[in-house]
């Protein structure tokens, strides 16, 4: 990524309430992909791939939103490992929160991207176990919203 291209992501996520259109859907979409991923104190390469890979296909036609998406992530993730502002409970309940405002977002939860974050965690077994915990959480979320809408 070239200079210029970082400096615009960053300037987007920073300003992204006023630049970026449907920043929610964007930012719930973040929130959920953290919850599985900052369980331990970094993000591994395979997960990092993951999100990569769940970005560009998530917003296939447009790269600065799938940056954006990145670089969102990334920043709960990092709140979440430095304890700055946010724990992983806290996000979870605000997860919640949102849907219960907005049943329809239910529908931005795709459990079968979300569980390919588990095949970069089986060497650890604690990890693994509350990640499939946290998508068991999610895919309840779903059942209980979709029916709801």
């Amino acid at each position: 990524m070239s200079l210029f291209e970082l400096i615009k992501i960053r300037f987007l996520s920073f300003f992204r309430d006023i630049f970026v259109y449907h920043t929610n859907s964007l930012e719930f979409r973040a929130k959920i992909i953290a919850s599985v991923v900052a369980i331990r104190n970094s993000i591994n390469k395979c997960e990092e791939e993951h999100l990569y890979k769940l970005a560009y296909k998530t917003y296939k036609n447009d790269d600065a939103r799938a940056k954006i998406l990145i670089q969102i992530t990334k920043e709960y993730i990092s709140k979440i490992i430095e304890k700055n502002e946010l724990d992983i409970n806290s996000l979870i309940k605000n997860i919640d929160d949102t849907i219960k405002k907005s049943k329809k977002l239910v529908y931005k939860i795709n459990i079968k991207e979300l569980k390919k974050f588990l095949n970069c965690t089986e060497n650890d077994e604690e990890i693994h176990i509350i990640q499939k915990r946290i998508i068991e959480f999610l895919q309840s979320e779903i059942r209980e919203y979709s029916k709801s809408k």
